[in-house]
């Protein structure tokens, strides 16, 4: 396997024959030019070029300057003449890797070229890398035709390109990191880097540290200074999951983050500035911990820049026959299954089935399922789903605390119309009667859609 190409450029046909010939036995492709008119083309397929400064025509620097504006991506290395070292530097300038200087050994010149090529296949493999990132996280490869997730789209595309905090809601496994992948695979940021901080794995002892880095001898342990994950995100992007789960004296450092761009180590009074745009989400009602005391109010304002809620899978069930054949055609491939298409029989299984799981639950049902099968389609019975939780079963002797069928919270939404008819639509009589303060009644009001003013609202409160 060749170790890569190179392409020489040299006047002298001795010389370039000879540096050809030495690189091709320590396995590299190698062509020649001896102008660089003539080496321009090559260029196009080389990793490497390596190039005098004095050329006939046009010069080395002149012929680095036009790779450069023709976006020809390669290592270049320079060869100047002894005394010429200031040329040299003006073709590092430009963007050459490296330079050797006439006379120089051939085995100087094959450890600099080994170099340089490894440093452009990693560059390369990096762009592979990028590319394939953008690929997964386009709006057409996150999958979801139903209108809610058209409007998430809308929304990602509208705040990709700012600097805005967003934060995402919705149940575990609905795809909210996906979601926020997104988000940083369209903005300025794309190239920068993107630091996922699960809030509930941190044990609390240690989230101070983690987020914010720490000195040398801050804590028993601490035998050199660490940064936190806000240092590594510099100048990209801070994914905070589960941010509901942060305890409150760290929520005072995540303002002044968001606040002031500011931050210091643990153990250190030394302010650092940082460049870090947030993305949270949670799977929790942060306004309701709003209520209880758990999380800050001046901390949720300053997350809740741009809001954007995840419907669970059970409420967009049109997303399933898409979100199921993707994974499929997906996790095939990666398995070596046979299967290849999902029966309509076993698209029937999936739409009846609730997903408490969401879409990380179906994904695992169709690996499992295709880990399984044994014909070239999922029939139903090949759709092995989990069995739901069982529920304790009640006492003989005992009254079920909810009529049968009935869920605790429709029979919420039912308490609280009942309530609003008592107090004629007052709705700080009707927060009296239900034992709950206006604020959580208005919350609750507008999760059931009623906001103030709504037609529904009106009929109840027999003002229509």
């Amino acid at each position: 396997m060749s170790a890569g190409r190179i392409l020489i450029v040299e006047d002298e046909d001795k010389l370039r024959r000879v540096i050809q010939l030495h690189l091709e036995s320590a396995g590299f492709e190698v062509d020649g030019a001896s102008t660089a008119e003539q080496a321009l083309p090559l260029a196009t397929i080389a990793n490497v070029v390596i190039t005098d400064l004095r050329l006939p025509g046009m010069s080395g620097l002149e012929f680095i300057q036009q790779l450069q504006s023709r976006g020809i991506q390669v290592g270049i290395i320079v060869m100047t003449a002894h005394g010429s070292v200031d040329a040299a530097v003006e073709a590092m300038k430009l963007g050459a890797a490296d330079f050797v200087q006439k006379p120089f050994s051939l085995d100087q010149l094959t450890a600099i070229a080994e170099k340089v090529m490894a440093v452009q296949s990693l560059r390369a493999e990096n762009q592979r890398m990028r590319e394939e990132l953008d690929h997964r996280y386009q709006f057409g490869n996150i999958i979801g035709r139903s209108s809610a997730m058209r409007e998430i789209f809308h929304t990602v595309e509208r705040v990709a390109p700012t600097r805005a905090t967003v934060l995402i809601a919705g149940e575990s496994g609905v795809g909210k990191d996906m979601i926020a992948r997104a988000i940083h695979q369209h903005s300025p940021r794309r190239n920068k880097p993107y630091v996922k901080i699960n809030c509930t794995s941190i044990p609390e002892n240690l989230m101070e540290s983690e987020l914010f880095g720490y000195e040398k001898g801050a804590f028993t342990g601490a035998t050199a200074s660490k940064p936190g994950k806000f240092e590594q995100a510099d100048g990209g992007t801070a994914f905070l999951d589960e941010i509901g789960d942060v305890p409150g004296n760290i929520q005072v450092k995540l303002l002044r983050i968001l606040q002031e761009r500011q931050f210091e180590r643990l153990g250190s009074n030394v302010t650092r500035n940082v460049d870090v745009r947030v993305i949270a989400a949670t799977n929790v009602d942060l306004r309701a911990a709003l209520e209880q005391g758990r999380f800050r109010e001046d901390l949720y304002y300053r997350l809740n820049v741009v809001p954007i809620s995840v419907p669970p899978l059970r409420e967009r069930m049109e997303d399933i026959p898409f979100l199921a054949m993707h994974f499929v055609k997906k996790l095939s491939a990666e398995l070596g299954s046979v299967a290849k298409e999902i029966s309509p029989a076993a698209m029937d299984r999936l739409l009846t089935h609730r997903w408490p799981g969401n879409v990380r639950e179906l994904e695992n049902t169709i690996e499992r399922s295709l880990v399984l099968a044994s014909g070239e389609m999922l029939e139903a019975a090949d759709i092995r789903i989990e069995a739901p939780r069982s529920t304790p079963a009640i006492s003989a002797g005992q009254t079920p605390l909810l009529p049968e069928g009935e869920t605790l919270e429709h029979w919420e939404q039912m308490m609280i119309r009942e309530a609003l008819r008592r107090a004629n639509g007052n709705k700080s009589q009707a927060a009296r009667l239900l034992g709950m303060t206006r604020n959580a009644l208005r919350y609750r009001l507008s999760q059931m859609g009623l906001d103030s003013g709504t037609p529904e609202e009106a009929e109840i409160s027999g003002l229509k």
